[in-house]
């Protein structure tokens, strides 16, 4: 594992591989070896990196009283690009990872490929951070899908999970969140490496849950205006937020190509590693000028 240091905090990163640059980057609970099934196959045809972004493992966890910012992280993952030299690069992002990529994509399009999209959370495509009765009751006249999904996630996990880390009680908010989020058995069904590997990164989802700030603020036309080739990719049984969030995304991309990994949820680079790089290869093979 190499490191660099970026205004003036320590980041993690391992880099395999030739050709075109190929960024992977991560969600929460998640640290750059969450692409371990991906990244001897995609070094075959790319120089690929894979970083543990701000405050996850091994990288300094977020000091208390540090209020956690989405833009901060966007601008962390332009400044990687840059310093190592690998744009424009193909960004490949699962969940947090990819809501950063795609705000990378619409700031700084020059130094973004493609885009490979893995269920990111564009929950501000439809509702502000802390949405009022009148929104959401706007959203469930308009688009009544969508409202029932953020309703229900909210609900079952955004609000205890939260709690949970409000009142210190750290196993709780990670069994609520893993549990709902990860599918597929939740938490127990998870290898014994994987659980370490959520442990070592809680306090970054705390974090992020109890930040202030929330999402970034994203809206249409700014998807709209993206022209990168796009990849949007869910997993067949992952939550129904996540396919109703990618479902919009499409609507605002028409020109993105769309995936469904099937049998696993929203882990699915981990899941069913082969099926999920066949499908990302296959769309890269499309947009790699030295295929």
């Amino acid at each position: 594992m190499a490191s660099v240091t970026l205004y003036g905090s320590r980041f993690g990163y391992v880099e395999y591989g030739r050709g075109e640059p190929l960024m992977f980057v991560h969600g929460a609970v998640s640290d750059y070896r969450t692409w371990q099934f991906q990244q001897e196959e995609f070094a075959g045809r790319f120089r690929v990196i894979a970083y543990s972004r701000r405050y996850n493992w091994p990288n300094e966890q977020i000091p208390k009283e540090t209020d956690y910012s989405m833009i901060k992280q966007v601008d962390d993952l332009q400044a990687l690009i840059r310093l190592l030299g690998a744009a424009p690069a193909h960004l490949v992002g699962h969940s947090y990872g990819a809501f950063l990529c795609l705000l990378l994509a619409i700031r700084e399009p020059h130094l973004v490929r493609t885009l490979t999209l893995a269920e990111p959370p564009v929950i501000p495509l439809f509702v502000s951070n802390k949405p009022g009765p009148l929104e959401i009751l706007k959203l469930l006249v308009t688009r009544p899908r969508a409202a029932a999904a953020i309703i229900t996630f909210g609900a079952k996990v955004l609000a205890p999970a939260t709690q949970a880390f409000r009142d210190g009680d750290m196993e709780a908010g990670m069994h609520i969140f893993v549990d709902t989020v990860f599918g597929s058995g939740g938490y127990r069904a998870l290898s014994e490496a994987r659980k370490e590997q959520v442990r070592a990164n809680l306090a970054n989802l705390k974090a992020v849950l109890l930040g202030s700030s929330g999402f970034a603020p994203l809206n249409a036309g700014q998807v709209r205006s993206i022209r990168t080739p796009t990849l949007l990719v869910n997993g067949e049984h992952s939550i129904g937020l996540f396919h109703r969030l990618t479902d919009r995304l499409q609507e605002l991309m028409p020109h993105a190509e769309r995936v469904t990994i099937r049998g696993v949820s929203h882990m699915m680079q981990e899941e069913n590693g082969p099926a999920f790089n066949g499908a990302v290869l296959s769309f890269l093979a499309k947009h790699n000028k030295a295929a």
